[in-house]
């Protein structure tokens, strides 16, 4: 489907989105709503079980189109690099087992007391060096999200796409990609141009929206919005993405309290109704 029927074939509803949703209710929720996908978070498949969650989606014929996260990769202290490491494979066993071939990679802010961005982005192509030949042997492609530049300093490093794919690209397409997420990319007047090299190069692993609004919230973190909300061109987005060659799901990834505040169903039928107004 290339995104032009008003239908939800490519639709995938990220759990954090509707964070008030147990998991049996997320399935539910999507195989009522017609959402074909779902984007899962360890944490609560933790909590569930990986194994049960596994069986849950899979019986409700949904399918996991991404997990989120791995990543952090960006500790300078050897104990803390081969904690994350093991963090991370345990993240790649736990995608594997759950049918998805998406792990999502926040790769993680400067360490204490440093300022040196070079050496942290050097750290977290170590970290890919390792985990990228793990994650091809359980069926699992690593794929690497820019983040807003506001979040270079804690989260992520590596804050455009053509940052993104300067690092996957030291690396077989077949085991890391890149995330085009519209909250963090809408701003770059060069993201047309990395879509398709992105696109061109087989590297386009994860396709994820969310509006920009603000006043941005205090901490930050909790300020995506609804789509349509705030100034992000969706359809712009996902025209060039599609121009790539890429049908793969169309996932809506929104952290927002307001959201969480209200009934599930009434904001996935909302998510729905936009997804068909404003990104087919």
């Amino acid at each position: 489907m290339t995104g032009v029927t008003g239908d939800l074939t490519r639709l995938s509803l990220n759990q954090e989105t509707i964070k008030q949703w147990s998991l049996p209710e997320l399935a539910e929720g999507c195989v009522k709503a017609g959402v074909p996908g779902v984007g899962l978070w360890r944490a609560p498949v933790q909590e569930y079980g990986v194994e049960a969650a596994a069986r849950l989606i899979r019986d409700a014929g949904l399918t996991v189109t991404s997990l989120c996260r791995g990543g952090f990769f960006t500790a300078i202290d050897p104990a803390e690099r081969a904690a994350a490491l093991a963090d991370n494979r345990a993240a790649i066993d736990e995608a594997a087992t759950l049918g998805t071939d998406t792990l999502i990679l926040v790769s993680g802010g400067l360490p204490p007391g440093s300022r040196d961005l070079f050496a942290a982005r050097e750290r977290i192509a170590d970290a890919l060096a390792e985990l990228a030949p793990y994650a091809a042997a359980r069926g699992v492609r690593l794929a690497i999200e820019p983040l807003h530049p506001m979040y270079a300093s804690d989260r992520c490093v590596v804050s455009t796409l053509a940052q993104a794919l300067d690092l996957a690209e030291r690396f077989p397409a077949e085991q890391v990609g890149v995330v085009v997420d519209t909250y963090h990319l809408w701003w770059d007047d060069t993201v047309s141009t990395q879509i398709t090299r992105a696109g061109a190069g087989g590297r386009l692993a994860s396709f994820q929206l969310a509006d920009w609004i603000t006043p941005l919230p205090g901490g930050v973190l909790l300020g995506r919005g609804q789509l349509g909300d705030g100034s992000v061109d969706f359809r712009w987005f996902r025209e060039r993405v599609d121009a790539t060659g890429f049908t793969g799901p169309i996932e809506v990834e929104i952290f927002n309290p307001a959201l969480w505040a209200r009934d599930g169903a009434e904001v996935l039928a909302e998510v729905a109704d936009r997804y068909r107004t404003l990104v087919l």
